[in-house]
This record gives C-alpha cells, sequence and structure tokens, in this order.
C-alpha cells in the first residue's frame, strides 16, 4: 500500500496544463524527494496533494483510500509547508504553536505537553519566550515544520523547506527530516539542492512538464537512463591486472581509474568505476570471478549515480 497515489492527476489553468495526468506512487515511511525545472509543477502537485487546490480530473489516494479535499480525514493525514510560510511576528514562539494547536481542536490538556513536544524536536526549546519576529530565517523555517506537524499528521508535504537558508541552518534541516523519517513519517520533499535530496531520500520523483519523467530509488532511475549500472571497487592490485580481469566479463561497459593516494608504506589501493549491464546475480559472478583471479577486493559497491548528471538526461532546457 501507498501513502500517496495519484491516478491520472490533472490541473489545467485555462489553456495551459499545470499537471498532466501524473501518476504518482509514494511508500509508506518513505522520505522522497519530487524534483523537476522551475515551473514543471512540483507546487501545484504538493498543494492538491494537500487539500488547497482542486484538481481539474484525476483522483488522489492516501493510504489506499481515495481522498475527499473537502474531508475532515483528508486535511487530518496532511502537514503541508509551503516554500513561503507567514508567521505571526508578534507572538511568542510558544505561543504560535498553541494557536494552531487550538486550530486543529487539540484539548487544552494536551497542548500544553504537545507545544514543549515540537520544541524539543525543532531544537527551539530555548527560544519558547521569545517573539517570532526575533528568530532567524533557518529558526522560523524550523518553527513552520513545527507548526505543520501539530495535528500529528502521517504525511509531511515540505514545498522547498531549505530555500534561502545558509549552510548550516540546510545541514539542521536536513537532519529534522531524517528524524521525522525514522519517526515514521512518509515525507515529501521538493527542493532544488539535488546532490542534499540525493543523501536524504529514499526515492525520488522527476518531472517535467506536469508529467512523471522517472521515479524510484536514485539507484535504479540512473540504470535506466544509462541502461545499466556503475560499480565502484577498490582492490590491493594494479590496474592493468583488473582491467584485463574485467574486460574479459561479458556486460562491462567503460572501465576508468580513479584518482587516490596511498601513504608510501601502504600498498597500492586502487579504485576503479566500470559501467555495467547485468541483474544482480550478474553482478554477483562479477565479484566472483575477481576473488577467483586472486585479486584482494577491497570494497565492491554499486554507486547511485549523480543526481544533477540523471535530472538533465531526464529532463529538457525551458
Amino acid at each position: 500500500m501507498f501513502a500517496i497515489e495519484t491516478r491520472d492527476l490533472t490541473r489545467r489553468y485555462g489553456q495551459f496544463i499545470a499537471v498532466d495526468d501524473l501518476n504518482l506512487q509514494v511508500p509508506v515511511g518513505a522520505l522522497f524527494g519530487l524534483i523537476g525545472p522551475n515551473g514543471a509543477g512540483k507546487t501545484t502537485t504538493l498543494r492538491m496533494l494537500a487539500g488547497l487546490l482542486e484538481p481539474s480530473g484525476g483522483e488522489i489516494l492516501l493510504n489506499g483510500q481515495k481522498a475527499q479535499i473537502d474531508g475532515k480525514t483528508f486535511r487530518q493525514q496532511i502537514g503541508y509547508m509551503p516554500d513561503f510560510f507567514g508567521v505571526y511576528e508578534d507572538m511568542l514562539v510558544w505561543e504560535y504553536l498553541d494557536f494552531f494547536a487550538r486550530c486543529h481542536h487539540v484539548p487544552t490538556e494536551r497542548r500544553r505537553q504537545l507545544t514543549g513536544e515540537l520544541l524539543d524536536l525543532v531544537d527551539l526549546a530555548d527560544k519558547r519566550a521569545e517573539y517570532v519576529e526575533s528568530l532567524s530565517r533557518g529558526m522560523r523555517q524550523r518553527l513552520c515544520l513545527a507548526h505543520a506537524l501539530v495535528h500529528d499528521p502521517q504525511i509531511l508535504l515540505l514545498d522547498e523547506p531549505a530555500s534561502g537558508l545558509d549552510p548550516r541552518a540546510r545541514v539542521e534541516m536536513r537532519e529534522l527530516l531524517r528524524e521525522l523519517g525514522a519517526m515514521g513519517k512518509t515525507v515529501v520533499v521538493s527542493s532544488h539542492i539535488l546532490a542534499e535530496l540525493a543523501e536524504m531520500c529514499d526515492q525520488v520523483g522527476i518531472i517535467q512538464h506536469g508529467k512523471l519523467a522517472a521515479s524510484g530509488p536514485v539507484s535504479e532511475i540512473a540504470r535506466r537512463a544509462n541502461a545499466g549500472r556503475l560499480l565502484q571497487i577498490a582492490a590491493l592490485a594494479d590496474f592493468a591486472t583488473v582491467e584485463r580481469t574485467l574486460a574479459a566479463q561479458p556486460g562491462i561497459g567503460r572501465i576508468l581509474e580513479l584518482p587516490g593516494r596511498n601513504a608510501p608504506d601502504e600498498q597500492h589501493h586502487l579504485r576503479i568505476e566500470a559501467e555495467f549491464v547485468g541483474d544482480d546475480g550478474a553482478v554477483a559472478h562479477l565479484l566472483n570471478t575477481l576473488v577467483h583471479a586472486d585479486i584482494p577486493i577491497l570494497s565492491f559497491t554499486e554507486t547511485a549515480g549523480d543526481l544533477e548528471e540523471i535530472f538533465l538526461q531526464l529532463t529538457e532546457p525551458q
């Protein structure tokens, strides 16, 4: 079962089609990255998933149930953080969260405890009694994330949550999203910082002209985009020996020695990147071949590839 599933989801603005028959599937508990060029339809998609925008066609399913945009159950399941989240600057931090907890009808006896828990989660407990206007941009982003969590939704939709943040604040936001994923929340995050999404997300979806160009784990998307796998091998051997052994195997493509440095008293630590076409069994056979050729293997991994390169391959210039 999927936490989010869309079937032919469409949104038109007159003759312009912002989202075009989008079929998206987000597994329960996934940390899912939604990426695409400016104007691809990411924000429109998130607003429809959040129940803030009526689809022109298609349907949305949450945890297997068809969503009714005007229904209370829909709103309870979703926490939405837009790319620009207005705040009431003349309120104290705890008052800000308490106000929205009231809006979600959180009982009085629970609100005080909830406010403390959320401020601890977003690392703002020491700012509890300060005015919102005194917070930095990064702190406000974390406070807005706490706002999206006041009704304990199982699905979070975050539109460019790291937009405008300095490097330290982006790291803090990334760690917070990982923590939410570890708590079992399903998190969909759109971002233009592709390197961070590749590091953080279980899966990504790439949108182009309102359509889904690709979706799934980055490694699988890379495999489909490149029609193969990208293997990285570290060994205590010389390049010619490993290259000769690899080149003799079916499915092997380009073989490249990666730069590396060794201390003067160390054996040569060879790092190789090799393109390979084959299933998991073929990968296992390739490793077995290297071992039986008496090549000391230190590591043998499949890399997901560079998300930016995949993005450029699968999308067209605007």
